[in-house]
């Protein structure tokens, strides 16, 4: 009698022992990991330190860089294509863990928020320069004052990656040669002639498959992370059913 009960429970429901265990224990994973199951569009993960606020760039004593790299989180494919190929350039071979920009992926997330690409934002007041004790993360004029990090003058204090305010931190700590890294929009990349730089080319832009990156010479607005993010989409896409607006 229980077993038909029981039997009929289920087909009133539509969900059997096996469903309810499935759905039961995903909710529970969810729950212990502390995320949401509503559909929202996620921001970034961020450090408790704030953003930099909007400057006037024309009191500040570190003049700003003339490149910056821009992401389309929505055309963005979380393929990691433009980390090998950052590696690839810089150390002359494929290696997630060296790439100088980084993509972050939520398992429980929503589209668009379940993947985010981090470049270094090349901060008009970068907290990371100001922290540096011997000047190896310094301002390269000749590339159009981009902010980077000279290998030879670094001595592992990791102080850059502690002051970045963004999680993960733009400067990455590089566990071989325990020292600092950092996105030099390819000015020094001995495995790739691309003539980088703030005036040149940029290989995670030419190596993305769905030009989901692009360099601006424009300074995005610092507060959060809106300033960070382009359109790249053309009504092709919109073909595929996402929003090009």
């Amino acid at each position: 009698m229980k077993e038909r009960e029981r039997g009929e429970g289920a087909k009133r429901t539509g969900v059997n022992r096996r469903d309810f265990l499935k759905i039961s224990g995903t909710v529970y994973l969810v729950a212990a990991a502390g995320c949401s199951t509503e559909p929202t569009e996620t921001q970034p993960p961020t450090h408790p330190k704030p953003p930099t606020e909007d400057l006037d760039v024309s009191k500040l004593e570190i003049p700003p860089s003339q490149g910056y790299l821009l992401v389309d989180f929505r055309k963005c494919q979380g393929c990691l294509t433009c980390m090998l190929a950052c590696s690839l350039a810089h150390e002359g071979r494929e290696n997630l863990s060296l790439a100088r920009l980084q993509i972050t992926q939520d398992p429980f997330g929503r589209f668009p928020g379940d993947v985010a690409v981090e470049p270094c934002r090349q901060c008009v007041d970068p907290e990371c320069l100001k922290a540096c004790p011997t000047g190896a993360l310094h301002v390269d004029k000749e590339h159009g004052n981009i902010r980077t990090v000279d290998k030879e003058e670094c001595v592992g204090c990791m102080s850059c990656v502690e002051a970045c305010p963004f999680e993960p931190a733009r400067a990455v700590w590089n566990h071989e040669d325990e020292r600092a890294i950092k996105c030099d929009l390819c000015a020094d990349t001995p495995y790739w002639n691309g003539k980088g730089g703030a005036g040149g080319r940029q290989l995670c832009v030419e190596a993305c498959p769905v030009n989901a990156i692009m360099l601006s010479r424009e300074i995005p607005l610092q507060k959060g992370y809106a300033g960070y993010r382009a359109n790249l989409r053309g009504k092709a896409w919109k073909k595929m059913g996402y929003a090009i607006d």
